[in-house]
């Protein structure tokens, strides 16, 4: 069976770079759909996510992690701080610049993002073939690879 024939896509465009990234889409919004805490925005809740798998950095190593320009991660982490969920301190050797780092309120929003995510996500697996289970775990490996070594 081809691999038209097997997917039914009625907005992609039958390819499969078109059906793989309208599934992504989908998918991802299903995930933020998942949300705990509306406290903070999407963008706020990328960055302090970034701060919890990559741990403290500059505004500037933030900014470009998110891949935003300067200015506007500095306008994210003005309201962060005022929301409590980072903390701004000093660089050890450069007096110019600061470390943005999570605070504990931070670290409690994304952890429970991570928990409501995690488990919608384990009670639709639990509704896969093992199988199934199996083939996602490949694709896992195979998206990372496709992630990997890309500049945008």
């Amino acid at each position: 069976m081809n691999y038209a024939k097997r997917v039914h896509s009625p907005y992609g465009d039958g390819s499969l770079a078109g059906d793989l990234s309208l599934a992504v889409v989908r998918f991802a919004r299903r995930l933020r759909g998942r949300r705990e805490n509306k406290l903070v925005s999407l963008t706020q809740l990328s960055a302090l996510s970034t701060l919890h798998h990559e741990g403290p950095m500059t505004p500037g190593a933030l900014a470009a992690a998110e891949r935003v320009r300067p200015p506007s991660m500095t306008r994210v982490i003005a309201s962060l701080s005022d929301l409590g969920m980072i903390k701004r301190e000093p660089h050890p050797t450069d007096g110019r610049q600061a470390i943005v780092t999570l605070a504990p309120a931070g670290m409690e929003v994304v952890t429970e993002e991570l928990a409501a995510r995690k488990a919608w996500l384990s009670d639709r697996l639990r509704e896969l073939t093992p199988d199934e289970r199996d083939t996602l775990r490949d694709t896992v490996l195979i998206l990372n690879k496709v992630l990997a070594d890309t500049e945008d």
